[in-house]
Order: structure tokens, then C-alpha cells, then sequence
């Protein structure tokens, strides 16, 4: 799925195919013909949020979820979840596991991103092809296979024929020529008759594409519009205020939003180990003033709630963040972090005519919540722990999961039974423990079979001190355990040295740190980001962490300046 595709193939609820709309007889009795489709709709169907609400209510019953992860990304995503629960018949195609998929009644195994065969098209009408890499893995097939193999079985064979994307590109361009005498802006004609193998090489095309007309070039340079008097109409939208403001009870607004390095809700994005150094856990966002105010540090554990739910999140601090506002990223779900997905949170008003959610602005209340304890859970599996705060990065063979308890430890032998839940074990492992309770410090590992199936560190204090850092051990989940190493594996050492660090990633392509940024820009003293790249790579390849390198850049010379 792609925005400006998808449009360009009806897929949004209020569109048909081709840009063609519901509001016009001609283009309803155009597409009847067209498919040879008496039945075709003749309304818009329900947006996203009206959608949801419909099927809670019960008034639709059966969903068929195409590459979208609804269990999260939409507002008010308990009631979604609420919502999938109660339908009588949902079917889910995706790569899975995804929250969405486990409330699937039937999971359909589809092709990923990399593994499909299509194309794409971008915000300047650029028609690109995409190509797969790697085969689908198992079972799983490309949408539009699914799609029409379900058509033919319920015995509409003849209408869903293709044997391949070229088929259903050619299929897509005639739709956007029939009948097409310029009054549609959207024509790709010229493409109709494109062979399999010239549709393999396709090059980018920017549409309009008529055939034996004029390709591409700026639209509406000189006119033209898609209205009966070829003349662009400007609608009045008058301003309207927030539908909740905040108030006493919920004084801040919160601002939801996406962060570099990931995708939608992680489903592909959370599986790499070198996109996830950057953030490890979602966090909130406050102004300096608002975290003074709440009297909450860098780190600590803010209790974040709106009239729809609440979370509890790691503060971060920036003198970015407008003062009265919090920004949490969209990203974590229920499989990353226990605040799960922030969609819990936001209210789902709508805009009258698109139906989109005002997602960015929902009243909202912080409290600072007690850190008694952190710690650190190496686990071989992607579980996800009952009773504490936790957030997880893949790492290696395993996971690592940063643990915040804002509850005591319990005392004594209640401590090893609490260790044996996080660590979660099979049967038959050998169980190696080491407790300096003096200096408030506890180490835990289990070995199956001489290989470290789980390791725990756990560190009284706000503080968390003397916690090794996750990433940098993902090495202990790798390879067997010799008798003389488990003191350095309780040690959270890989071998006899001092216990390891992580330095934050920066640019994730070249792998550049926070720590040894800072370094080259100090020992070379850079002062620019094109110095910055030359020197050491980092933000000369895709670009998303410029911004960030720029704010390094600035805030060290300006400290340098002050000193």
C-alpha cells in the first residue's frame, strides 16, 4: 500500500477506481460497464474511526485487514480491539504476529514489502516499479493473488483472470482511458498495452500518460481543472477549536507522531537490531518547565493519562519541546513496550469531510511515578513480562528487555520466585544466581544445555548504577557457557574485562554512536554536517539523522563557546 497507489486504485472509502467518484452517475455507470458490475456500490463506505465504530456496534460483521496493523494504530485503540473481539468474522493479511493478528479468526500469510512485485506511486504522480528480492517465504502470497483466488472460488473467476501484476497494471491503466476524453486528470492509457517484459523494465513515469498525447509535464499550468468550467474552486474550510480542550483535570495536550528509524507500528522496522539503537523505548516527551513542575527527571517514569487511558512512560527532556504540550512517538506496540500502543490514549473526533482523527491533540495529564528498581532481562525470546515496566530491542540471538519497577523488590526468598517469573524458563535448566544485597545488586541466569537461555540483572535505586547496558551483551546469548566464565556471565562481562557499554546510535547506516560523534567532532573540529560525513560517514547516505547531528553540532560549540 502506497498513499497516491492506493487512491489511484480506489482504495480509500470514499473513491472509486481511477479517481473516479461517487458523486457522479456517469462514473458509477462508467465502472458497471466497464467491470461488467451491476451490483457495484452506489454510496462511500465508512472511514477508519466510522468503520470501527460500526463493527463494535455490531453492524458489520464480517472484515476482511489488508496490510494495516488497526489493533494499534488507530485512536482509541481499545475499543478497536474491543471492537475485533466482538466481530463475528475477521480475517487478517499480513506478515504475522501482529496485535492485529492475534484477533484474527483466519490469518491469510502475505508477502512483505521486499518480496512483493508491483508499483509504487509517489507524491509527484511518479509511477515507479518495485521489485521483490527475496522470495515470499512458506505459504505466504502477494495481495493481489490472494485476492483474486478468494474472487474465483466464490465463482467470479472470469472478472479476477490475472496471472501475474503485469496483468492487473494492464487491467488499472485501461480503467484510467476508458471513456477518458481529458475530463480525468488521471490517465495512464499509454501503458495499456505494455508487454510482461516491458513491464518488467519499466522506467518511472510521471502520469498523465494518454495515449498518443502529451506525457507527464506540471499540471494545471495552464488550467484546466477537473471541473465543468476547467477552473480551480477554492471551498471556505472555517476554523474550528480543538474538540477537547485541555483543564484542570488534564491540563497538557498530547502530540502523537512519527520518529526516524521507524515504520508505522514496527511490525517489519522493530525486527532490526540496528534501527532500534537509536530509541530502545518509547518515551514522553516534556518541556524543562513541565518536568519541573511534575518533578521528573531525564528517565524517569512519567504516568501519562487522557479521558481514554493511560501509560507509563520514560521521560525525556527537551528544551524542543513546547512547554504545555508532550510528544509520544506512534510506533510501540504491545510487542515492543508494556505502555503499548499510544493510539490507547488519543480521542478519535474526526474531521467532517475526511474523517481524519485529530491525532495530535488530545488533553492530557503527567504525573511522576516512583523508580524503586531497574533492571536488565536477556531472553532468547521475545516475551513480555507481567507486573513491571519493560520495553524490548532484538539483540543478537535474543532480546534485551530494560526493566523499571515502580514497586519494591520483594525481600528475601520472595526475590528468586519474582527472578524465576521475569526469567521465565523452560523445564531442566541450570539455574546460577549471585546477591550482594549490601550493595543493593542481584544477578540471575539460566543455562540450557551450556547455552545461556536468559540472564537478569536487577539494580535498587532510581539510578539503576552498575547495570550493564543490553545491547552491548548481546554476545552472552551466543555460543556455550564454560564453567570458568558463569562468574563473568553473573558479572555481565562476555569474557574476564570489565563489563561492557552501548553507545547510543546516531546514524544508523554507518553505525556512528552519540559518544564517538561527539569525539570526531571535538578532535577534528567539525563544524558543519558535510564535514561531519566526510570525516566520518555519518549522515552522508539516507538523511534522517542530519537533523540530529545538526543539534549535536550546535550545542557542543555553543558549550565550547561558554567554556
Amino acid at each position: 500500500p502506497n498513499a497516491m497507489g492506493g487512491r489511484e486504485v480506489g482504495g480509500l472509502a470514499n473513491q472509486l477506481a481511477a479517481h473516479m467518484r461517487f458523486d457522479r452517475p456517469e462514473d458509477l455507470d462508467r465502472l458497471r460497464r466497464f467491470w461488467g458490475a451491476p451490483n457495484l456500490a452506489t454510496r462511500p463506505g465508512l472511514k477508519a474511526v466510522e468503520l470501527f465504530e460500526a463493527v463494535r456496534e455490531g453492524r458489520v460483521k464480517a472484515l476482511w485487514i489488508i496490510a494495516t496493523n488497526p489493533a494499534d494504530s488507530m485512536p482509541r485503540a481499545g475499543l478497536v480491539r474491543e471492537a475485533l473481539g466482538a466481530c463475528p468474522f475477521v480475517v487478517v493479511s499480513d506478515c504475522w504476529p501482529t496485535d492485529t493478528t492475534a484477533l484474527a479468526h483466519l490469518v491469510l500469510p502475505a508477502a512483505g514489502w521486499g518480496e512483493k512485485d508491483g508499483t509504487v506511486t509517489n507524491s509527484e504522480r511518479c509511477i515507479s516499479r518495485q521489485r521483490p528480492f527475496r522470495a515470499p517465504p512458506g505459504e505466504a502470497r502477494p495481495d493481489w493473488w490472494v485476492l483474486a483466488e478468494v474472487a474465483r472460488r466464490m465463482g467470479f473467476g472470469d472478472a479476477f483472470s490475472w496471472e501475474s501484476p503485469a496483468a492487473v497494471f494492464r487491467e488499472h491503466a485501461a480503467l484510467s482511458a476508458f471513456e477518458n476524453d481529458g475530463a480525468r486528470t488521471f490517465d495512464i492509457g499509454a501503458l495499456v498495452s505494455l508487454s510482461d517484459a516491458e513491464y518488467d523494465t519499466l522506467a518511472p513515469r510521471r502520469w498523465p500518460l494518454p495515449a498518443g498525447g502529451a506525457a507527464g509535464g506540471r499540471l494545471f499550468a495552464r488550467g484546466g481543472f477537473p471541473m465543468p468550467d476547467g477552473r480551480a474552486h477554492l471551498l471556505p474550510t472555517p476554523w474550528r477549536p480543538l474538540a477537547s480542550k485541555p483543564d484542570k483535570a488534564f491540563p497538557l495536550l498530547l502530540n502523537t507522531g512519527r520518529m526516524r528509524d521507524q515504520w508505522h507500528t514496527m511490525t517489519r522496522t522493530g525486527l532490526s537490531p540496528r534501527l532500534m539503537a537509536h530509541a530502545a523505548a518509547p518515551t514522553v516527551s516534556l518541556s524543562p518547565r513541565d518536568a519541573a513542575r511534575i518533578g521528573v527527571g531525564e528517565g524517569g517514569m512519567v504516568r501519562l493519562a487522557t479521558p481514554h487511558g493511560e501509560a507509563m512512560l520514560r521521560a525525556a527532556i527537551s528544551p524542543a519541546q513546547q512547554p504545555g504540550e508532550v510528544f509520544v512517538p506512534m510506533h510501540w506496540t504491545d510487542a515492543f513496550a508494556a505502555s503499548g500502543p499510544v493510539g490507547r490514549l488519543v480521542g478519535a473526533a474526526t474531521d467532517p469531510v475526511s474523517g481524519q482523527p485529530e491525532l495530535k491533540a488530545t488533553p492530557a495529564r503527567a504525573e511522576a511515578a516512583p523508580v524503586h528498581w531497574r533492571g536488565l532481562l536477556l531472553h532468547r525470546r521475545a516475551i513480555r513480562p507481567e507486573g513491571v515496566h519493560w520495553s524490548r530491542v532484538p539483540v543478537g540471538a535474543g532480546n534485551a528487555l530494560e526493566l523499571t519497577g515502580t514497586e519494591a523488590l520483594p525481600p528475601g526468598a520472595a526475590l528468586g520466585v519474582f527472578a524465576a517469573r521475569l526469567l521465565d524458563a523452560p523445564e531442566g535448566v541450570e539455574w546460577l544466581e549471585l546477591a550482594d544485597p549490601a550493595r543493593g545488586c542481584w544477578r540471575f541466569a539460566v543455562l540450557l544445555e551450556g547455552r545461556v537461555e536468559a540472564c537478569l540483572f536487577l539494580a535498587a535505586g532510581e539510578a539503576g548504577a552498575g547495570l550493564p547496558q543490553g545491547a552491548a551483551l548481546a554476545a552472552l546469548l551466543e555460543g556455550e557457557v564454560t564453567v570458568a566464565a558463569r562468574g563473568a556471565l553473573l558479572a555481565g562481562r562476555i569474557t574476564g574485562g570489565a563489563a561492557p557499554t552501548a553507545d547510543r546510535a546516531v546514524c544508523a547506516c554507518f553505525g556512528v554512536g552519540l559518544a564517538a560523534l561527539r569525539a570526531a567532532i571535538l578532535d577534528r573540529r567539525l563544524t558543519t554536517t558535510e564535514a561531519v560525513g566526510a570525516a566520518i560517514g555519518a549522515g552522508s547516505n539516507c538523511g534522517s539523522c542530519l537533523a540530529e547531528i545538526r543539534e549535536i553540532l550546535r550545542d557542543l560549540h555553543a558549550n565550547a563557546a561558554a567554556a
